[in-house]
């Protein structure tokens, strides 16, 4: 029996209408900056920060929305809820910068 040709059209809209599924982001904290220093997301997905470093980071939003501090050998981790440019940068290590660029 031949499929119905609605049937086969639900399931294909179906297919391209599902959401994306988040993702992880990962982001090394290590000789005194971030690896990578620019990354891409989507609204929804989370960024985790690993510091491999012996000394103390954060990852500071300039615009303030959030503060992760880490401890040597600490991970710590966000959701991205909006889309846009984020810059952020160490607290404790001015020089030390990163940019996520959001997308929807």
């Amino acid at each position: 029996m031949a499929p119905k040709p609605y049937l086969v059209a639900t399931c294909v809209i179906a297919a391209f209408a599902a959401p994306a599924a988040a993702e992880t982001i990962r982001i090394e904290m290590q000789n005194l900056g971030y690896s990578p220093a620019t990354v891409s997301a989507h609204v929804g997905d989370a960024v985790e920060w690993t510091n491999g470093d012996f000394l103390a980071h954060t990852a500071t939003a300039r615009s303030k929305e959030w503060d992760v501090m880490l401890l040597p050998k600490k991970t710590g981790r966000i959701v991205l809820k909006r889309p846009g440019e984020i810059e952020y940068y160490c607290r404790f290590h001015p020089n030390m910068v990163g940019r996520i660029s959001v997308a929807e």
